[in-house]
């Protein structure tokens, strides 16, 4: 056997529509046909070769640090996007050599907005210097609902 990548990442939604809208009209994903057999009215859509599937939900996902990442060009022109969608960045402990931030979809979902200038080594570590960080733990962000 042979993993070779992620297919899809799937979320809970407590509104479908709204969630159809913001993944459809603010990240601008491309809705496709599920397989006609699903009982569970999930919805599909296409990221490149992957894959984010909307489930419903009478409730909404507890909060906690899990999220998908998405990597963009431009991080500072992806902000000013999210920004004037009324989406507001949220930023987070940096990484060398990568420029990120959060944002949260209705259902209050983290999605990891990343830029790499360069892919993330010990080694490009050493070379970047470390970014000063926020001191929280991950615990402590947690608690203040803050993405890690």
């Amino acid at each position: 056997m042979e993993l070779s990548g992620i297919h899809h990442v799937s979320i809970l939604v407590t509104d479908m529509e709204r969630a159809v809208g913001f993944y459809s009209q603010v990240l601008g994903l491309e809705e496709i046909v599920r397989p006609s057999n699903f009982q569970t009215p999930v919805r599909w859509f296409t990221l490149g070769a992957q894959q984010i599937h909307l489930i419903p939900s009478d409730e909404p996902d507890s909060s906690s640090p899990r999220h998908f990442a998405l990597h963009v060009d431009d991080c500072a022109a992806a902000r000013e996007y999210f920004t004037g969608k009324g989406v507001p960045p949220i930023e987070t402990e940096p990484i060398a050599g990568a420029d990120r931030f959060f944002i949260a979809d209705p259902d209050g979902n983290h999605v990891e907005i990343i830029h790499f200038s360069r892919e993330w080594s010990a080694e490009s570590e050493k070379e970047l210097g470390v970014p000063e960080s926020t001191g929280l733990s991950l615990a402590e962000r947690h608690q203040r609902e803050l993405p890690v």
